[in-house]
């Protein structure tokens, strides 16, 4: 008999089979229609990607990826059991020398950790974060393909996109979609501006703090996603919050208090971290400001995130430290949706298969298996994935990521990246299908998690690698008759 997982998988193929058959009845002309709209909403409401100064509407690809709420209910679990791990990883730096030798951050930033982490923050920790994964919602076996890339802790990109991305699927496509198939119930899932609105008033409420926001980043940067002024209107309009928006610089301390222009901040949403506010201080910039936010915990995300690192992953799966701090469930749920990483050096290691080895020599020798990351690098950068470069291309990269002990890298172990199907037009302005690999981002709360989805032809898979966002919507549907399971 089939375990319950195992139906789930097979209602999300055919449920994938079901959205394609309907969205391909359209005419070329239609499809690239629904296409022009999407993209037009993008430009009309800010779904951008600013470069070098100027707006390019992110690609919003047409063809909705859908969850079933069982499974959106697990995806929350496990999200959450693993945000909940990455906390306490503070503590365990101050207190473990292994640890801390895995998580090793330079003397200034760890200056900070030690300044800005204590009773307030140990009680009250508050991180608004999104975990990538990847899965393949359709696979009978989709629990099994539930694998963490990276952890991303602080200034998540998505807080706007998302959720417009969604309502733009749900007002443009569905209902074109229900055209060809009257029984898909297809709705948005949890607004990811909804959940951190929650954490903010939620925090607000544990630290007594006052109602004045402050969304801090680095504002006149004039590249990256263009999210938090939108943010900040949305909070004004629809939960009449005050709320400000500023960059580092422009904070100033007055009689103890931290001030933009002239206004107390009672609690900030940072998209800035301390390597980050290092580099300003160097410039001249006076960052005594946001020292004492986080010291006083009266900022999202908290000091915390700032062991943001692929190397966390080392931390959950390292047989021995999870022993000592984590519990059975804990235990099972990283063994079985984290991916083997480990900081890259000349050393003797619990390798994948559980057996003890030398980490060099494995990852010399089972490049075909592995991914090269960057430890700290974000938006795809620097990545290099095993199988897609020769064996001396793979011994070229080792040897320059052991060279550089300031720069540190991880070796992580590979997984398969889901790839889908979507829509396009071409250079000839016709409309056809061509391959997608996709990759989530979940953001989970105690109130719920909101998933980003991005599609990139390209198997790194970022925004910022001009890749596209695909909305993601929750399935009430019925069953249909007469459709055959599988994916188109």
């Amino acid at each position: 008999m089939l375990t319950q997982a195992e139906t789930q998988g097979l209602a999300g193929m055919a449920l994938a089979s079901r959205i394609q058959h309907a969205l391909y009845r359209l005419t070329p002309e239609e499809l690239a229609g629904l296409i022009e709209r999407l993209r037009a909403g993008a430009v009309s409401e800010h779904v951008v990607y600013l470069n070098e100064g100027a707006f390019e509407p992110i690609r919003i690809l047409p063809s909705p990826i859908t969850v079933l709420p069982d499974q959106l209910a697990y995806i929350h679990h496990v999200t959450l059991t693993v945000q909940q791990a990455l906390k306490r990883l503070p503590s365990l730096y101050l207190n473990d020398f292994t640890v801390r030798e895995i998580l090793r951050l330079p003397e200034a930033e760890e200056s900070w950790l030690r300044e800005c982490w204590g009773p307030s923050q140990e009680a009250h920790n508050p991180v608004f974060g999104r975990l990538d994964a990847l899965i393949d919602f359709t696979s009978p076996m989709w629990r099994d393909t539930l694998r963490f890339v990276e952890p991303n802790l602080m200034g998540i990109g998505g807080l706007h996109m998302v959720p417009t991305c969604e309502r733009l699927i749900a007002d443009i496509v569905v209902p074109v979609l229900r055209q060809g198939d009257a029984e898909l119930d297809l709705t948005v899932g949890h607004d990811m501006r909804e959940l951190l609105t929650r954490e903010l008033l939620d925090h607000m409420a544990a630290i007594g703090s006052g109602p004045r926001v402050c969304f801090i980043e680095p504002k006149y940067a004039g590249h990256g996603p263009d999210e938090q002024e939108q943010i900040a209107h949305y909070l004004r309009t629809r939960h009449g919050l005050a709320v400000m928006h500023a960059d580092p610089s422009e904070l100033e301390l007055r009689d103890g208090a931290v001030c933009h222009r002239g206004q107390r901040v009672d609690l900030a949403y940072r998209d800035y971290g301390v390597v980050d506010l290092l580099e300003l201080e160097e410039e001249g910039v006076d960052v005594e400001p946001m020292r004492v936010l986080l010291r006083e915990n009266r900022v999202i995300s908290s000091i915390a995130a700032d062991l943001d690192q692929k190397a966390c992953w080392e931390v959950l799966t390292d047989p021995r430290l999870c022993q000592q701090y984590f519990t059975s469930e804990e235990r099972q749920l990283f063994q079985r949706h984290i991916l083997w990483t480990r900081v890259l050096s000349d050393r003797r290691t619990v390798l994948p298969d559980g057996r003890l080895g030398n980490l060099l020599d494995f990852a010399r020798t089972h490049h075909e298996a592995l991914v090269l990351k960057p430890n700290r690098a974000y938006g795809g950068d620097g990545i290099v994935i095993g199988p897609a470069v020769t064996r001396d291309a793979w011994e070229k990269v080792l040897g320059s990521a052991l060279a550089d002990p300031d720069d540190r890298w991880v070796v992580q172990h590979l997984a398969n990246i889901p790839v889908r199907e979507f829509p396009v037009i071409g250079p000839d302005g016709g409309v056809h299908a061509e391959p997608f690999y996709t990759v989530m981002g979940f953001a989970a709360s105690e109130h719920g998690v909101a998933i980003l989805a991005r599609a990139s032809q390209k198997q790194v898979v970022n925004v910022a690698q001009h890749g596209g966002i695909c909305g993601v919507l929750v399935s009430h549907s019925r069953p249909a008759v007469g459709v055959v399971t599988g994916v188109v």
